[in-house]
């Protein structure tokens, strides 16, 4: 038996590759059910993100090259285009690198707490396509435990790593609460689109978004429920807005002095608070020198950043040594399932049992007790010790609806 954890991330592939090898939700189901009906894959899970597509089989004999064939065969791309952009772990290093996973250990941003539901469904949608069996119920449960006690012990989640994230959390900082408040997103770029997510989380009050593509503008507004409008509004906006983020290309300061000194005016001196993420500055520097003006640059953001994004690293250490001992523990479940042992075992228990009754008859014989009575009590008394586990296993199998068990306890009983 082999677990084979098989894939491309960010780490191996460019996002046209991994564009290539993703799956989509409507036809997950049918991949599952093809990848088990290889003969040698008797359980598979498919975890399938933006940065990532992993398989994850177990695999009846230790043979990977017709799971990769499959990959490439599924999505029409050639296998050896495909091989060079391919990892492949087995057994110990598969589980470890599925719970790295799970943890975000092995996420572009490190820590980040998506990718654990994105586990979660996947295991979902495998149990629901019938592709998930005992070693994989097993694996998949001790996978979401530990990545709990890593998000419950370890603080690789906490603090901001990216400038964006650093920018909402500065203004949450700043404003108690962002659902009163009106942002201003100037800019329409991936920058402003993380942030603009991460205001949408923050339930932040309104959201204008100036860019100097109407149609990028009018996208982005879309996805997070704002108002697009023309960099040529700026003078018309900036009033309105409690936080103005930008972050554009623009080569020279699009926000002068004097555009903020009119809006802080109309505003009658309520506070504003202007992050510059751009490089160069879209703001002019000589906006910090206002009253009731607050500007950040991305120089200033990016310090908070850095000493966050140390003291993740430094906390995954310590959620490496976390994932190493569930790891552990479940590979030694796993050689338990060894048939050699598990017979051993199996004869020794049945052994110690029948020598504890043959015991408890002699001393009845030699208590004077009848030797016929005695017979009938050892023969019910190990009938009903030996039945006792199997009889409970098969009504616990049959309240599960695991029909894998029940089919192995049928065939023990044929036999």
């Amino acid at each position: 038996m082999t677990i084979l954890a098989l894939g491309v991330n960010h780490k191996t592939a460019s996002v046209e590759v991994r564009e290539k090898v993703a799956f989509a939700a409507d036809k997950l189901e049918l991949a599952l059910q093809s990848l088990t009906q290889l003969g040698h894959v008797s359980e598979s899970v498919i975890v399938s993100t933006c940065n990532r597509t992993e398989l994850y089989c177990h695999l009846e004999q230790a043979d990977l090259e017709p799971v990769v064939q499959w990959l490439a065969d599924f999505h029409q791309v050639p296998a050896a285009e495909l091989q060079q952009y391919l990892y492949q772990l087995a057994d110990t290093e598969a589980v470890d690198h599925l719970m790295a996973v799970a943890s975000g250990l092995d996420s572009l941003v490190l820590g980040e707490p998506q990718i654990l539901g994105q586990v979660k469904q996947a295991y979902q949608q495998a149990k629901e396509a019938g592709t998930v069996g005992t070693i994989f119920e097993r694996l998949f449960q001790s996978t979401f435990a530990i990545a709990k006690d890593v998000r419950t012990h370890t603080e690789v989640g906490q603090n901001a790593v990216s400038v964006a994230f650093a920018a909402v959390n500065l203004a949450k900082h700043i404003f108690s609460s962002l659902k009163d408040a009106t942002v201003l997103l100037v800019g329409a770029g991936e920058t402003a689109e993380l942030a603009a997510r991460h205001l949408s989380e923050q339930g932040v009050k309104r959201m204008l978004i100036a860019n100097r593509t109407r149609a990028r503008g009018e996208a982005l507004a879309q996805l997070v429920g704002g108002e697009a409008h023309s960099l040529s509004d700026l003078q018309y906006l900036l009033p309105q807005a409690d936080i103005v983020i930008s972050s554009t290309a623009s080569p020279l300061p699009i926000i002068g002095k004097g555009l903020v000194e009119s809006a802080v005016k109309k505003r009658r001196h309520q506070p504003m608070l202007l992050i510059d993420l751009a490089v160069p500055r879209d703001v002019e520097e000589q906006v910090g020198d206002l009253d009731d003006v607050f500007l950040y640059t991305v120089d200033d953001l990016q310090s908070i950043v850095s000493a966050n994004r140390k003291q993740r690293e430094n906390e995954a250490e310590a959620a490496r040594a976390m994932i190493a001992s569930q790891a552990e523990a479940f590979n030694a479940w796993m050689r338990s399932l060894n048939s050699v042992d598990l017979l051993k075992r199996y004869r020794e228990t049945h052994q110690q049992l029948a020598e504890q009754a043959l015991q408890r008859a002699l001393q009845g014989l030699n208590s004077g007790k009848d030797p016929q009575d005695l017979l009938i009590e050892l023969t019910n008394r190990l009938s009903n010790t030996l039945m006792h586990t199997p009889t409970r296993a098969i009504q616990e199998a049959g309240r599960r609806g695991d029909l894998t068990a029940l089919a192995a306890y049928q065939k023990l009983i044929k036999e």
